[in-house]
């Protein structure tokens, strides 16, 4: 099963502790909350603005006066925010991150250079570095039975025990517009995958995910 050493560069997140602490990503969900409001205590205080309860905001970040922002959370340096974006809690935005127009985030960490720039849901995830979600693409973070999210590959199923698990996108990933990414997604780093698609499972890292769920090998 991938881990966190095989998806994300933790050097680009200001959570790398809290990855780190973790070997599998669906395991940092639950400590994303409290991992935020005991590191926003100690963020210097003149290059970060405490601008409500529990929320810190890099005074170099670019927050829309429309965005409604529910803490706790951390927006990094140079991070955009843009108009009518809601970040509804437990959310760190990353270095020079986009959080697009209606864009909705909750329990996410994007990593830096992360980019949800239209019409995105983004729950329960976690994106990696310079990871881009195309417009209207979205993760699911709850079954339709409401049962537990069990994490599945081709060769083994792994039961996390939540029911609110989204998807965890390796770095570099390219997500296209109008997917639906189903509970307990993982794609590897340097995937792509094509636009209108519905991906479940663990999708591997170098590989383009094609219309009816075909897996290419990709050639750079």
């Amino acid at each position: 099963m991938v881990k966190n050493s095989d998806l994300f560069s933790v050097e680009h997140t200001i959570a790398e502790k809290l990855i780190n602490s973790k070997e599998y990503p669906w395991e940092v969900l639950s400590g994303i909350s409290d991992f935020i409001k005991e590191l926003g205590k100690t963020l210097p205080e003149d290059k970060y603005e405490k601008a409500g309860e529990d929320i810190w905001i890099a005074k170099d970040a670019d927050v829309c006066p429309t965005a409604m922002i529910k803490g706790p959370c951390i927006i990094d340096s140079g991070a955009e925010v843009r108009h009518c974006a809601f970040v509804r809690g437990s959310a760190i935005v990353g270095k020079g991150a986009v959080v697009g127009n209606s864009t909705e985030l909750k329990n996410v960490i994007l990593f830096d250079g992360v980019q949800v720039p239209h019409y995105n849901y983004v729950g329960d995830s976690i994106l990696g570095y310079k990871s881009h979600m195309g417009a209207g693409s979205i993760t699911s973070n709850v079954k339709s039975d409401k049962k537990l999210v069990v994490i599945k590959s081709d060769s083994e199923k792994v039961e996390t025990g939540i029911k609110k698990v989204g998807a965890f996108l390796g770095d570099f990933v390219e997500v296209g517009c109008n997917s639906v990414l189903n509970p307990g997604t993982i794609i590897g780093k340097n995937t792509n995958v094509y636009p209108l698609s519905c991906v479940r499972g663990v999708i591997p890292k170098n590989s383009v995910y094609k219309t009816g769920g075909v897996i290419a090998e990709k050639y750079n």
